[in-house]
């Protein structure tokens, strides 16, 4: 079943002088089994979105429909641990995720903590491990040595050996590399197309965005300003300038031959396509 915003607004110290209301009566619904980005500028709220899924935060007003749980404002949510194993959250900044001793002690802790023998768990962390590109030679060596990208990476194999059905991911290629972002999110749509997987990408990264997710939803100001298909979304350029977004490059090139008198579709999203609408226009 989709995931459901039901009217959800979130406010950060209340009754206080720094209260700050961070969304405000959003309602958004979220299909099951698509690689969804959700983006905006900074501060917009969609860390605070994404964080409402596993019941780090609550809604002060509205409810949320996640995995067959409702979390409502208006009561204190049971059974969380069942949530969390069901929706994994891999932070923006991933070394609050990571606390134990070596590596595999910390991606085995989540299986461990639900009920999954040592060895079993020590397992699921190896494969877990492998998936995102850390061999054996990391195994034994303490989380805190590792670089920014090295933590993300463990971070996220911590989630993945959980094994979740729904997979929130916030700014999941920052500190990489290019070459280890485009690992990356072929993972992740691995995980997306072959097992089902439902995927929700926090991201400024707009290349991504085109060549690997299916639906976007912009956040402005703590609103939903926009929830459509990728396709619709990048067809239209003015979308992009509205939201403040800039767009990826072909995208970008597309709108300059356009200006320049080129006839070029706006279902132009990809560098063959517009070759091939190049050459059509030339003959």
């Amino acid at each position: 079943m989709p995931i459901e915003f039901k009217q959800v607004s979130h406010e950060y110290s209340p009754n206080t002088p720094f209260a700050y209301k961070a969304l405000n009566e959003i309602d958004l619904e979220l299909a099951e089994g698509k690689i969804t980005a959700i983006v905006g500028a900074t501060g917009s709220g969609k860390t605070t979105i994404v964080q409402h899924l596993n019941a780090l935060l609550l809604p002060t007003q509205g409810e949320i429909v996640v995995v067959d749980k409702t979390i409502k404002s208006t009561e204190k949510p049971k059974n969380l641990k069942a949530l969390r194993k069901q929706v994994g959250l891999v932070f923006q900044f991933p070394e609050y995720q990571l606390f134990e001793e070596t590596i595999l002690k910390d991606v085995a802790f989540g299986p461990k903590n639900f009920g999954v023998s040592e060895e079993d768990a020590q397992e699921k962390a190896k494969e877990a491990l492998k998936m995102v590109g850390l061999d054996e030679t990391f195994y034994e060596r303490s989380p805190l040595d590792l670089s920014g990208g090295q933590k993300r990476r463990v971070a996220i194999a911590g989630i993945l050996a959980m094994d979740p059905q729904v997979l929130v991911l916030d700014e999941p290629t920052a500190g990489l590399d290019p070459q280890g972002a485009k690992q990356m999110m072929g993972l992740f749509e691995m995980l997306n197309k072959k097992h089902g997987k439902t995927i929700l990408v926090v991201t400024h990264d707009m290349e991504h965005v085109l060549d690997y997710c299916d639906e976007v939803v912009v956040v402005e100001r703590g609103k939903i300003a926009m929830h459509v298909s990728k396709e619709e979304f990048f067809e239209d350029a003015s979308l992009m300038v509205k939201a403040n977004i800039n767009p990826p490059a072909i995208i970008r090139m597309r709108t300059m031959l356009q200006e320049k008198g080129f006839a070029i579709p706006n279902t132009v999203l990809s560098l063959e396509a517009l070759v091939k609408a190049l050459k059509k226009g030339v003959a």
